[in-house]
């Protein structure tokens, strides 16, 4: 339990540290979007909601652009969206792996991995 605490505390550290990059990224999904809205007509709900559901690759094809300059933007969201979902998987990564590093100073990483408790399939007896 100790490194799930650790790992929550350096996870939100980032994100607090990386935190207007973030929100720059999620301002210009935004911004993308409604530029696509107003080409396209939509409402600014339906503009936003696409904007994010392009961003995080999901797609549902439920709302699509169909003038070029608003496909071309749809790429540039898509793309500012893999850059977002990459930093947030690499600030997880950083948290684990200074988490791992704290639990375990001074061993080797195969000692420590050695030392993992592991669920056993066994039943209990």
């Amino acid at each position: 339990m100790e490194f799930t605490y650790k790992y929550i505390f350096y996870f939100i550290n980032g994100l607090i540290f990386g935190w207007p990059l973030l929100c720059s990224m999620v301002l210009g999904i935004i911004l993308c979007g409604l530029i696509v809205g107003k080409r396209e007509s939509w409402s600014r709900f339906d503009s936003i909601y696409w904007s994010f559901i392009t961003a995080t690759t999901v797609g549902y094809g439920d709302i699509r652009p169909l003038k070029r300059l608003s496909k071309s933007l749809a790429i540039l969201i898509a793309l500012q969206g893999m850059v977002f979902t990459g930093i947030l998987v690499a600030l997880a990564i950083n948290a684990a792996q200074i988490s791992f590093k704290e639990m375990h100073q001074g061993e080797d990483v195969d000692t420590a991995f050695e030392k993992l408790e592991r669920p056993s399939l066994k039943s209990p007896e």
